[in-house]
């Protein structure tokens, strides 16, 4: 038992090393020697949990979206009314970002970079499922305007990247106005006009 929680301990680190040392140099200059040294784990250990530097950066992408859905989700009842459960799931989500920024961060990088293969993105997607079905049933009850998913994630999730990112810069401090504010806009930006 022992064993297996060090060998947990290990790959977690190297998880850990691979976001802070993404999120401070970019992907590109953050070689397997760096995030090794970071972790305090030999190079060749890197080999035992993943296969290269990719497969580290996908399973790492994969680790923190399960872990941001799980978050964003962990209240939600698919039977809620469509404004109210979107209202849920963003301010959880706000919330994920605010408090975990360097997971988010990590995660706003992902979202920017041809470094996440496709596969892994699908992967990525399927944790959000809730969310998606939630614009389903919204489409269709014509709460939700009938665009694709990927404007509605755009227009309605992603600032949340832009306003953590200014928060983190010290640049604008989010406080409970702003972000009643910010998700009244981003409601605004996918709800039916009436």
């Amino acid at each position: 038992m022992a064993k297996l929680q060090k060998s947990i301990d290990k790959r977690n680190a190297l998880v850990k090393a691979t976001i802070e040392l993404v999120n401070n140099n970019g992907f590109h200059a953050t070689p397997m020697s760096k995030i090794a040294k970071m972790a305090n784990v030999s190079p060749a250990t890197i080999y035992l949990y993943f296969e290269n530097k990719q497969d580290l950066v996908n399973q790492t992408y994969i680790d923190v979206k399960a872990e941001y859905t799980k978050y964003a989700f962990a209240n939600y009842d698919p039977t809620t009314p469509i404004e109210e459960g979107f209202k849920m799931i963003w301010k959880r989500i706000a919330d994920f970002k605010l408090k975990e920024s360097e997971h988010a961060m990590f995660l706003a990088q992902c979202d920017n970079t041809p470094m996440i293969d496709e596969e892994s993105r699908q992967e990525g997607i399927k944790h959000l499922q809730p969310l998606l079905d939630l614009w389903e049933r919204g489409k269709k009850e014509g709460i939700i305007k009938p665009i694709s998913d990927y404007l509605l994630y755009a227009y309605a999730i992603n600032p949340l990247s832009f306003l953590m990112m200014t928060q983190k810069r010290g640049a604008f401090t989010l406080d409970k106005t702003h972000l009643e504010e910010a998700y009244q806009s981003a409601w605004s930006s996918i709800k039916m006009c009436q």
